[in-house]
């Protein structure tokens, strides 16, 4: 179905925010240790392929609730996407077509729209 939909702004700005949200949390994540306590590394090799880990510090506390809020700002976004009134106004077979497309939007910006400087 080539069906085209006017998401309201505010709906695009959460959307595009919880992109960016799951994007830092992302990236944070890969740059913390391994685990968030303190532990002794270890090697494991008796499973269907061998585990290693190296000893972890830790998450310090800014570390901790940096991750908890951006987790938070997360579920918040990811509420106010899924429970945004425009759904209501979308009939039950094109959900997940309008769903798709208003996760895609920021990637096909017009050409005709695109900012100069």
């Amino acid at each position: 179905m080539a069906a085209t939909y006017d998401f309201p702004s505010d709906l695009l700005a959460g959307q595009e925010e919880l992109h960016q949200v799951r994007a830092e949390l992302l990236a944070l994540l890969k740059r913390l240790p391994w685990s968030v306590e303190p532990l002794d590394g270890f090697s494991d090799d008796n499973g269907w392929r061998k585990v290693e880990r190296p000893a972890s510090p830790g998450w310090t506390a800014d570390e901790q609730a940096e991750v908890e809020k951006l987790r938070r700002r997360e579920r918040e976004l990811a509420v106010f996407v899924t429970c945004h009134r425009f759904w209501s106004e979308v009939t039950p077979p094109d959900t997940v077509d309008a769903r798709t497309k208003l996760k895609h939007a920021h990637d096909a910006v017009p050409a005709g729209n695109a900012e100069t400087t």
